[in-house]
């Protein structure tokens, strides 16, 4: 299993970034998307199901929208209204029969 993020970037507050996360090796039942800033942890930022039920942060409902091509067995996450404590590295995760895998980071940098 492979997943591998791009999309990634420095945009002023305000600006919008549409990161990607192709994923290869496995159906996966549910993908998503966590962050994380320096010395905190790892939070859950959004995820969508094959039926795409999704399920957002309250921190970034409204903003952030998950969604997902099955075909392609991709996710994507389009940011709009970045703000400075969206700052942070992103990661994509896919399960597959209740195993979880990680893809590599993307740092999101929002300048003020």
């Amino acid at each position: 299993v492979q997943l591998q993020a791009s999309g990634g970037g420095l945009v002023q507050a305000g600006g919008s970034l549409r990161l990607s996360c192709a994923a290869s090796g496995s159906i996966f039942s549910i993908m998503g998307w966590y962050r994380q800033a320096p010395g905190k942890q790892r939070d859950l930022i959004a995820t969508i199901t094959s039926g795409s039920s999704t399920n957002y942060a309250d921190s970034v409902k409204g903003r952030f929208t998950i969604s997902r091509d099955n075909a392609k067995n991709t996710v994507y996450l389009q940011m709009n209204s970045l703000k400075p404590e969206d700052t942070a590295v992103y990661y994509c995760k896919a399960e597959a029969a209740r195993v979880g895998f990680w893809g590599q980071g993307t740092q999101v940098t929002v300048s003020s």
